[in-house]
Order: C-alpha cells, then structure tokens, then sequence
C-alpha cells in the first residue's frame, strides 16, 4: 500500500471506531434503563431491611444507601453489558487500527499534531479502562468511556484534522517516542480518575439533596446505581496515583532533556512548559494531602478535576489563546 492509501485507511478506520463506540454507548443506556426495574426491586427490599444498608458520613450529613444492583445480578443488564464491551473492543481494534495506519502513512510515530495526539489519546482512556473493566467493575463508567470518545473523536475529526506533513525539525528526535507517550500513557490515567472524581462529586449532591429533604438515599437511576462514594473515591486515586509519576518523566525530564537538543536550553517559560508544570503541582498537592492531611472526598475530588482541567488546557487552550507565541504550537 501507499502512504496515500494508508492515511485513507486512518481516515476511514478513525469513523469505524467513533460509530462502534457509538453503538456501544446507546446499548449501554439501554443496559441501565433496563435495569430500573431490577434496581427498584432491591430498594424495596433494603428498605425493610436495615441489614442490607450502608451508612456513609460526610460533611455531617449521615445517608443510608443500598448497595448498587450490579449487571451481574440482572441477566438482562448482563447481556447488555456484554455486547456493549465487545463493541467497544472492537472500537478500539479499530482505532488501533487507525493510530497504525497514520504512522505508516507518515513513516513516522503518529504524534506530530494536534489530531494525532487526540486520536492516540483517546485510545489511552478506552485502553486503559478495557483493562481495568474485570478488576473494577468499570460496567458503571461504560457510558461515560463511550460517550467522551465519540464526542472527541468527532472533533478531532472535524476540528483538528490535518493531512499526514513531515515533522518539523524540533521533533527530529527519539525523545519524541519518549516525551510524547510518557505523556499520552498519563492523560489516559488522569482522565479516567477525572471521570471518577466527577460522578463522585455528582453522586454526593444526589445524596445530599436526599438526605436534606428526608428522602430515602436509594432509587432506580443511574447515580443511584454507581458504585459507593469509597469506591469512586478509591478508583480516582488509584489512576492518578498510577499516572502521576508517568508525567512526572514527560514533564519533568524527557520535556527538558528533548527542549535542551531541540532548542539549547531545558527551559524557557513556554507556556506549554508552564501550564504543564502546574498541572504537575496541581497533582502533587492532590496526592501530598491524601497521604498528609487524609483528604479524600469531595475536596479530594475537586483537586483532582482542576488538575483535569489544567492538563487539557494545557493541550487545547494553549494552541487557541496563545498561538504562535508557544514553540509547542503544532502540539
């Protein structure tokens, strides 16, 4: 095959992949609004029994929630669950698939633009949370994976697309492989934990707002279905644990080592550089306080989505608000 005919093959397999996750996503909707029922069941019975109900106590307010139904124990869920998962690896063989074909269209790592770090990105989080899935039971974050691929991969396609060009000079270099999946393998981890520590800060206004009213904590939704407030909280630090140090080597040492053979200096105030050392400050004093201070919570979870949020201006924003005044504009 050509190099034209393999970025056709990219292009092609990137639109296979968003539809498969599409598909994905719309059964697993179908997968939690068949469970209502089933859900509504086990509420009932928690409800006469005091056994069956967990207490958690945050910010003094005590809730009582009954366990989430799992899909394991609904066979309608279960088979739903199933195919949604099946969909999504093939999703991701597809993008996989296109994360290849860009490489050998460009003969070289498929990471020298705003489209191809996306698109490589994204297949980190569907990645990684493919892996984790049986370990945690992800079947809760299955909606949420799917539907934030689709939504990037849509405008990766239709905002950032640029046709296969060489590299530029600066990223002549081994570092590139380094510095650029040291930081991709991160993103996916923060993003995953950013998903987590989102639900968590959504669930515990569900539960607030319950427990204000004199409601009963439990329901048939889907937030009333999500793992405990524990259990997300221990998933969002689990994967920014893991990812934390994997930037600490994009950001603080293979992005200096490559600035210093690209440019002669290891720093230069670019605001690429800046934003991505407050990204890491931000995430250091996120897991500096839960080892010191034992936060955790919903003010570990803010901590968390602001360094979210500082990690993908780093990578969108730089590019629309600053502009040619970054040397990291093409990425």
């Amino acid at each position: 095959m050509t190099t034209d005919q393999y970025e056709v093959l990219s292009n092609q397999a990137i639109v296979i992949a968003a539809g498969f996750y599409f598909a994905a996503f719309l059964v697993h909707l179908a997968e939690w609004a068949k469970g209502r029922s089933a859900a509504a069941e086990v509420v009932a019975t928690a409800a006469d029994s005091t056994a069956s109900a967990v207490a958690a106590e945050e910010d003094s307010t005590t809730i009582t929630v009954a366990p989430p139904v799992r899909a394991a124990e609904d066979p309608r869920r279960a088979r739903l669950a199933r195919i949604g998962v099946v969909l999504t690896i093939v999703g991701a063989g597809a993008q996989v698939v296109a994360v290849l074909a860009r490489g050998l269209a460009a003969e070289r790592v498929p990471w020298g633009n705003m489209y191809e770090f996306t698109m490589t990105a994204t297949m980190m989080v569907v990645l990684g949370y493919l892996l984790l899935y049986k370990k945690f039971e992800l079947d809760w974050l299955s909606p949420v994976v799917t539907g934030f691929s689709v939504v990037v991969l849509m405008a990766d396609v239709l905002l950032l697309y640029d046709p296969v060009v060489e590299l530029r000079d600066a990223l002549q270099s081994p570092w590139l492989v380094i510095h650029v999946i040291s930081a991709i393998t991160a993103t996916g981890a923060f993003t995953l934990g950013g998903m987590a520590s989102a639900l968590y800060l959504v669930k515990h206004r569900h539960l607030r707002k319950r427990a204000e009213a004199g409601m009963p904590a439990t329901g048939d939704g889907y937030l009333d279905r999500l793992p405990g407030l524990p259990q997300l909280d221990r998933f969002a630090y689990r994967t920014t644990a893991f990812g934390f140090p994997v930037w600490t080597f994009a950001a603080l040492i293979t992005g200096p080592i490559w600035a210093e053979a690209a440019w002669g200096r290891y720093w230069g105030w670019d605001p690429k550089e800046v934003w991505a050392f407050i990204t890491w400050v931000v995430y250091a004093a996120y897991l500096h306080a839960r080892a010191t201070a034992g936060w955790k919570g919903r003010a570990a979870a803010i901590v968390a989505l602001i360094g979210l949020a500082t990690l993908w201006f780093n990578f969108v924003g730089i590019n629309f608000f600053f502009g040619s005044g970054s040397q990291h504009s093409y990425a």
